[in-house]
């Protein structure tokens, strides 16, 4: 990935993390990297675990930000969140979480939270 993608998906980040604070959401850890996946920003809301992955497109023009998550990218989400929780002593299957998209448009002006957006199983 070069450097000005990585700079552009640090600051639509920093947006979306901005944007589900003031939704009431606290953050409990960005980037989180393992060596099947990254997770964007792990959130939490209440005693819900939320996973947030975070797409930006220019424009919609050729299409929803959100459709960028594919299969194979959706695999590597939980996996990831698997590997998050088991770090910390926790399960899938014992603790409550979900998966969200954050779907960013227009240069940060539209700014669209998907909730539930991923099904676990």
């Amino acid at each position: 990935m070069t450097k000005n993608k990585r700079r552009i998906g640090d600051t639509y980040e920093v947006l979306a993390h901005q944007y589900l604070t003031k939704q009431g959401l606290s953050l409990i850890e960005k980037n989180f990297s393992t060596k099947g996946g990254e997770l964007d920003l792990i959130m939490k809301d209440l005693d819900c675990i939320i996973f947030v992955e975070v797409r930006y497109r220019k424009s919609a023009y050729f299409g929803h930000a959100a459709e960028t998550v594919t299969a194979s990218k959706i695999k590597k989400i939980v996996k990831a969140a698997n590997m998050w929780l088991l770090e910390h002593g926790l399960s899938i299957h014992s603790t409550q979480v979900r998966f969200d998209v954050i779907a960013i448009h227009d240069n940060g002006q539209h700014i669209e939270w998907i909730k539930n957006a991923i099904n676990q199983g």
